[in-house]
């Protein structure tokens, strides 16, 4: 990937993207940090520098990533908050076999962890039944996951209600973007969005289920999921910020009892 070599924007215009993103008037945000609004104005403008505890502050109530938060902190000529320990790292041990217990206490069901770009960190075994039949050079690492749904030569022949699923990565993808400004998601965004539609387009007539399932045809058979994702809820460096978990259950009993079956009965 190439390394972005533009210069950093300064703080304060970063913080009044940010609040612009949140749809915040100055006065607003100036309220919730107890702070005025003519110093906020300054902060923005680049009239007055920024401390630490007002960025950290105003970073906490705009929910700002933690990556973000780094770069703003450096475009004020401070030290940064946080680190960013590489997934091989000794540090990274406990968090990762934490992921890996939670994976395989999943099965006999689908689950995988991924990176903020929807990179493959970690997988169970049972997501082998959904990549049995995809094209193997979307299974050389690193596995976008979201490409390996949408690609024609990935699951899209097989998922039943493509066109919906679609919508929805893409919407998920609209809101992650939003949330984080993150370049590398706006890439993949129109990277999805230019692939062909799939022939299938064979949603369920009738009312509409309460989630959206993702119904697709594997080796075993049509099957039907509904999925969660899971982020870790106190995280303090940055790689552990971007994982997160995404589970697949049973969205009826014949998947329940195929997967069930598959997986030895458990």
């Amino acid at each position: 990937m190439q390394q972005d070599t533009r210069t950093p924007e300064p703080a304060g215009q970063q913080l009044r993207q940010w609040r612009e993103r949140r749809r915040l008037s100055q006065l607003q945000l100036a309220l919730e940090v107890e702070m005025s609004t003519r110093h906020l104005s300054f902060v923005e403008t680049g009239r007055a520098q920024p401390s630490r505890d007002l960025i950290i502050r105003l970073a906490d109530y705009l929910d700002i990533p933690l990556r973000a938060r780094n770069q703003i902190l450096l475009a004020a000529g401070l030290a940064p908050e946080f680190e960013e320990t590489g997934l091989s790292a000794p540090e990274m041990a406990d968090a990762l076999a934490a992921v890996e217990h939670l994976l395989k206490a999943h099965e006999p069901f689908p689950a995988l962890a991924v990176d903020r770009h929807w990179n493959m960190v970690a997988a169970n075994g049972a997501l082998a039944l959904l990549t049995e039949q995809i094209a193997p050079h979307l299974l050389v690492p690193p596995i976008n996951v979201l490409r390996l749904a949408l690609h024609p030569e990935g699951l899209a022949p097989q998922i039943v209600n493509y066109e919906q699923w679609r919508g929805y990565i893409l919407h998920r993808l609209d809101r992650d973007i939003e949330m984080t400004s993150d370049a590398g998601l706006a890439a993949l965004r129109d990277e999805l969005a230019g692939y062909q539609g799939s022939a299938n387009d064979n949603a369920a007539e009738g009312r509409a289920p309460i989630a959206l399932p993702l119904v697709i045809d594997t080796v075993a058979g049509r099957l039907s999921f509904m999925t969660t994702v899971t982020v870790f809820g106190t995280p303090r460096d940055i790689t552990l910020s971007e994982l997160a978990l995404e589970t697949f259950f049973p969205a009826d009993a014949h998947t329940m009892a195929v997967l069930r079956s598959l997986g030895g009965g458990g």
